[in-house]
């Protein structure tokens, strides 16, 4: 288990677009969320750091999505040197922890790179016009330090995007696993 951290992709980034299919093929856009706050999430099924939150994250997806904002998962690893992470494994992982949002699979790893996605769970939460207000932890917990999962981060920065709100100013980088690259495709931002 490697410790990596998100790369902090800079405030105000403009929505990488994506179009992906999630674990049954239906094709995903960001071009179906115009106008509306949108979370992006890079998630995989067997990291210790996803499982560890993956079940509050589920709960507080779901609050989030009443609340009107729209929310995608992705799993952008390498599937023959991790097959726990194919789709197949995906929908399983999906409908074990109740995914309420589209779980979409990013094969070439394309959409990582445009999102400098390093790790799972990476947050990326975009508001109405598509712009970067917050990108950072889930909260303080990690597996073993014994910190309660709460969610408390990224849910104060999704109640303060909702209620027009200045986001957090204090953001800490997400914890958790490197995506998994297929080999030669990493990226160069980890330098």
């Amino acid at each position: 288990m490697v410790n990596t951290p998100s790369t902090m992709l800079p405030l105000g980034t403009t929505l990488p677009a994506f179009e992906l299919p999630d674990f049954d093929g239906k094709i995903y856009s960001s071009q179906d969320y115009p106008g509306e706050p949108i979370l992006v999430m890079f998630l995989c099924n067997h990291c210790p750091f996803v499982k560890h939150i993956v079940d509050t994250l589920s709960e507080k997806v779901r609050e989030y999505q009443e609340q009107g904002l729209n929310v995608v998962g992705i799993s952008s690893n390498d599937i023959e040197a991790y097959p726990s992470d194919s789709p197949e494994q995906m929908k399983a992982f999906a409908s074990k922890h109740d995914f309420s949002f589209p779980y979409l699979y990013d094969e070439s790893q394309e959409v990582a790179k445009d999102y400098k996605a390093a790790c799972t769970p990476d947050f990326f939460l975009f508001d109405q016009n598509h712009n970067l207000v917050y990108r950072g932890q889930f909260d303080d917990s990690r597996p073993g330090n014994d910190v309660p999962v709460t969610g408390e981060d990224l849910t104060e920065a999704v109640e303060k995007l909702l209620n027009d709100e200045p986001a957090p100013e204090m953001q800490k980088p997400s914890m958790g696993c490197n995506i998994k690259w297929k080999p030669g495709n990493a990226p160069d931002y980890f330098g």
